[in-house]
């Protein structure tokens, strides 16, 4: 798993390097797809449940699930969440960045800092014992903290040899509740923080979520392995 890790760290790097002004989404999947044809890697969500593209690429108010697109063309102070998955000699790797788009305003900085920053307190309470309920408190006390609200319509999820496993790993909850985590065990953590309020709807594509109130969202995610020390992180 860490091997099919590295990949989607390296792809989302790639991808990072491309977001500018004028690029267009469907570049970015152009440019990941080149990649994963090079290293001759299979990508994870290309054709789960038929979605149609390697990336998903989620732009402003798009929570998740963007498909990319030659009319989505990136604007100066846009922000765009990139989700992606590889698969390598039968195991999944699963993480997401969100991305600002040249110079972006300081409350769309704010957001970025804060999900990533929950991103991180979420995979700090990974230790064998503790419970998927301490995962996600940890996610929603930094998140709430700054005003901003969780998505409750996606959780997070076990992966290894399926892209999505049980258990969900939900982006709240209470603390000593839920699931016992045990060392092997593998999850991808990914908050996905709207700056406005929790409530998503998915668009006339059937894919594509987006907040209700039309508000900024981003979304940051990493594989993560329960050891006996505590955590690994698998993409990074």
């Amino acid at each position: 798993m860490r091997r099919a890790g590295q990949v989607v760290r390296e792809v989302l790097e790639l991808v990072r390097a491309q977001v500018k002004p004028g690029a267009t989404t469907l570049d970015l999947e152009n440019a990941a797809a080149a990649r994963l044809a090079e290293l001759g890697v299979k990508a994870a969500f290309k054709g789960y449940h038929g979605f149609p593209c390697v990336l998903c690429t989620s732009v402003n108010s798009e929570v998740v699930h963007g498909i990319p697109s030659h009319k989505r063309v990136l604007k100066e102070g846009d922000i765009v969440s990139v989700d992606f998955g590889a698969v390598v000699d039968g195991y999944f790797g699963d993480a997401a960045i969100t991305v600002p788009v040249g110079s972006i305003d300081a409350d769309a900085a704010r957001l970025l800092k804060v999900t990533e920053e929950s991103l991180h307190a979420g995979i700090a309470a990974v230790k064998p014992g503790a419970t998927l309920g301490d995962v996600g408190a940890a996610v929603q006390d930094v998140v709430e903290a700054e005003g901003f609200s969780v998505v409750r319509d996606f959780v997070g999820h076990g992966i290894g040899v399926h892209m999505h496993e049980d258990p969900q790993v939900p982006n709240f909850g209470e603390r000593g509740r839920g699931m016992k985590l045990k060392v092997g065990m593998v999850i991808a953590i990914e908050p996905m923080v709207n700056a406005g309020r929790p409530d998503v709807e998915v668009l006339g594509d059937g894919w594509t979520a987006v907040a209700k109130d039309g508000s900024m969202s981003a979304h940051f995610e990493h594989t993560v392995a329960v050891t006996a020390t505590g955590s690994r992180v698998l993409t990074e």
